[in-house]
């Protein structure tokens, strides 16, 4: 035991020795002490990648401050809160209870009307209870949902006020160029009227790999809460809702993507006019040219759009584009792949005719085309089905119905085992007669989700049956 109390003495004496020695001889002055937390992912980075762009805006002499004045006033801050359903517990699920929680979401929009029309993300807005906006005066209103279109994820809200609001014009995004210089305005991570820098990357992007989209790429800097924000050129006219990026992190990493103008503004247009949008389709079935597409079809060209098939009594059918052609231009626009003719008819409407540029045979041709309503759609389970000529209802011996165009791949033994085969004549569903394929848009769209899916048909026999489905 005295040992040990030895040890510890000289312990101490030593530590005092050293302390005091330190203190005497080479502290030269008292050092403050920083104390700081680490955090896995900092809010904040010091970067310098601007650097360089905004080196070369100013030696190009670009002046980015009219395209802000313009723009900032005009883009405002979008709140969204919603219900979602989270997890149950062993009690909920004993009382068969759903439980749910409320949840704040946010993103950008932007007015286009000085009444007060603005634009956002579908993604933004969707499943809101309670829905408001904030102006760059920081003044907060309550907005309403005017009309969505997922497919494009562009929503119109409307915002009451007796004030005439700021508002924001749209440019031509056919005519924007790539290498042009454009401004993201926006509030990401709730950093309200934030402005970032870039240059169009590239257009008529397609992320989901299945030609349904035309994204202008750029590489101003888009976070999260950036969406349904502006994308301005330097006239600040817009071009192009931002909607997405391509991240791992889920920020910020390089690219950045919108929506073009001319999409966006249609699917406004279409929504304050019609209440839904309206597609114009040209009617032909193909796909994109490249060295071994072209090669496999043993042709030359190695950009453009290849039509395999064109569909009867379609724009092109009666303009008379044939399998075979390749569609080089639509009116004046340069259609290199499947998303660059997607971009374009989705800023057309029904009864729109535009002038088709193809090659034939290595020939160059011009049609006018007249684009039609889609008279086909995708019934769930079944297939395609298309609208019934009054001849072959007349076959099937009924004055209503529509008819299953193609049979669905992955159940066309079962269904054909059950009598439901190409060429037959649906007349109802969920036994809601059926003039029209917008009649089973509008039953499905407003059926419940887990409701199960009844279809009346007449078979080649002629005979009436029904079917379960689910």
């Amino acid at each position: 035991m005295k040992k040990m109390l030895t040890l510890v003495l000289v312990s101490v004496l030593g530590g005092a020795i050293t302390l005091g020695t330190y203190k005497t001889f080479l502290e030269k002055e008292e050092q403050p002490i920083a104390t700081t937390t680490q955090q896995e992912n900092p809010v904040f980075l010091p970067t310098s990648y601007n650097t360089n762009k905004t080196i070369l805006a100013a030696a190009e002499g670009i002046d980015f401050t009219t395209a802000a004045d313009k723009t900032l006033d005009a883009v405002v801050h979008v709140k969204n809160i919603a219900v979602n359903n989270v997890q149950p517990t062993l009690q909920d699920l004993f009382y068969g209870r759903v439980p749910q929680r409320r949840q704040l979401g946010t993103g950008s929009g932007v007015i286009i009307s000085p009444d007060g029309y603005i634009i956002t993300n579908n993604h933004v807005i969707e499943d809101s209870e309670q829905l408001s906006i904030t102006l760059n005066d920081n003044r907060t209103l309550v907005a309403e949902i005017v009309g969505t279109d997922p497919k494009t994820d562009i929503a119109l809200l409307k915002v009451e006020t007796e004030d005439q609001l700021p508002y924001t014009t749209f440019g031509d995004s056919d005519s924007a160029k790539i290498g042009e210089w454009v401004l993201a305005v926006g509030n990401p991570f709730n950093l309200t009227s934030t402005v970032t820098a870039g240059i169009i990357s590239a257009k008529s992007r397609d992320l989901s790999g299945q030609s349904t989209q035309s994204f202008i790429q750029t590489d101003a800097a888009v976070n999260p809460g950036n969406s349904g924000g502006a994308l301005v050129n330097t006239a600040g006219e817009l071009i192009g809702i931002n909607t997405a990026i391509t991240s791992q992190t889920g920020s910020y990493i390089g690219y950045s993507f919108a929506v073009p103008s001319n999409i966006a503004k249609k699917v406004v247009q279409d929504i304050m006019e019609f209440g839904n949008v309206q597609n114009g389709i040209l009617g032909v079935i193909g796909g994109s040219l490249n060295s071994n597409y072209a090669e496999k079809l043993g042709v030359a060209e190695t950009e453009g759009f290849y039509v395999d098939d064109v569909e009867e009594d379609t724009g092109a059918a009666k303009a008379g584009i044939k399998s075979g052609d390749i569609i080089k231009k639509i009116d004046n626009i340069t259609i290199k792949k499947f998303s660059d003719l997607r971009g374009f008819l989705d800023s057309k409407r029904p009864n729109d005719v535009v002038t088709v540029t193809l090659l034939r045979n290595g020939v160059e041709k011009e049609l006018s085309v007249t684009l039609l309503k889609s008279n086909t759609y995708v019934l769930p389970v079944i297939g395609v089905i298309k609208n019934a000529k009054p001849e072959e209802l007349r076959k099937y011996k009924t004055k209503h119905g529509v008819k299953i165009m193609k049979v669905n791949g992955t159940y066309g033994r079962y269904l054909q085992s059950e009598g439901i085969e190409e060429g037959n004549i649906i007349t109802a569903i969920n036994n809601i007669k059926i003039e029209s394929i917008d009649d089973v848009d509008r039953i499905l769209k407003t059926r419940d989700t887990y409701q199960p899916l009844s279809i009346e048909l007449i078979n080649s026999k002629g005979e009436t049956n029904r079917y379960g489905l689910r």
